[in-house]
C-alpha cells in the first residue's frame, strides 16, 4: 500500500471519530434553557425623550391574595425566588387531589434548599374555599406552610390572574372554560416573574422536569450573578 493511500485511508476512518469528539465535547457546553413564552408591547423613552413602541417579556403583574393563614400577601414578598404554582379547590374529587400531592413531592424535593422555591396554589372556588378551609386542605396533604400559599380572595381577581397572567387558557391543549378554571398543569416562573414553563401535574416524568429546569433557572440567576461582578 502507497503512503498516500493509507493517509487517505486514515483520514476516512479517523475524521467522522474526531468530529462526533469535538460535537460531543462541545454540546456538553450547551444547555437548553426553559423557554420564555410571551411578550407584551410596551413603551420605551429614547435617549432624546421620543417615546417608541417595543416589546417586553411578559412579567406575571403584582397582586394581592388571602393565603390560607387569614393574612393578605402580595407576590413580592417572595422577591427572587423561583415559583411553581397550580389552580385547584378543595372540593375537587378528580385532578386536585394528584395535584396537590405531586406538588408536595416537589416541595420534598427542595426541601433542603427551600429558599430556592416556593409554591403557589390559587383556589378556583373561592365562594367556598375560605383560609380556614384551605389550610385544612393543606394539613391533610402534610404540606409546608411556610413555602407554600394557598390562595383565597374576590374570584375576578383569580381569574384574571390564571387568564391573563399565567395564561392557563392557553397552557391547557383541550382549552380552559373561562367561567370555571379546572386545569392540570404546573406553572413555573423565573425571579422576574417570566412564565418560563407549562407541565402536567399529573405525569411523574414531568415532575423530573419541573426538578431540572428550577436547577437550570437557578444557574441562569447564578451567570448573571458573574456578569455583573464583572461589569463592576
Amino acid at each position: 500500500m502507497s503512503y498516500r493511500k493509507a493517509i487517505a485511508i486514515a483520514v476516512v476512518l479517523v475524521l467522522p471519530v474526531m468530529s462526533y469528539l469535538i460535537v460531543e465535547n462541545l454540546s456538553r457546553g450547551a444547555v437548553r434553557m426553559p423557554r420564555r413564552y410571551f411578550y407584551d408591547s410596551v413603551t420605551m423613552v429614547t435617549q432624546e425623550g421620543k417615546t417608541r413602541p417595543d416589546t417586553a417579556w411578559h412579567r406575571v403583574r403584582p397582586f394581592t391574595l388571602t393565603n390560607q393563614f387569614g393574612r393578605e400577601v402580595s407576590l413580592d414578598e417572595w422577591q427572587g425566588r423561583i415559583i411553581i404554582a397550580d389552580f385547584i379547590f378543595t372540593s375537587c374529587p378528580s385532578v386536585c387531589p394528584t395535584l396537590t400531592r405531586n406538588m408536595k413531592r416537589l416541595q420534598d424535593a427542595f426541601k433542603k434548599t427551600d429558599s430556592l422555591v416556593r409554591f403557589v396554589s390559587f383556589t378556583v372556588d373561592p365562594a367556598r374555599d375560605s383560609a380556614p378551609r384551605l389550610k385544612a386542605y393543606g394539613d391533610r396533604f402534610r404540606v409546608d406552610h411556610d413555602t407554600w400559599w394557598m390562595l383565597t380572595g374576590d374570584k375576578k381577581e383569580i381569574y384574571d390572574i390564571a387568564l391573563h397572567e399565567f395564561k392557563a387558557n392557553i397552557a391547557q391543549a383541550d382549552g380552559v372554560d373561562t367561567g370555571f378554571i379546572h386545569t392540570d398543569k404546573f406553572f413555573l416562573l423565573d425571579r422576574d416573574r417570566v412564565v418560563r414553563g407549562w407541565y402536567s401535574g399529573l405525569d411523574s416524568v414531568r415532575l423530573d422536569e419541573v426538578i431540572r429546569d428550577v436547577v437550570l433557572l437557578n444557574m441562569e440567576r447564578d451567570k448573571k450573578k458573574k456578569r455583573n461582578l464583572f461589569r463592576k
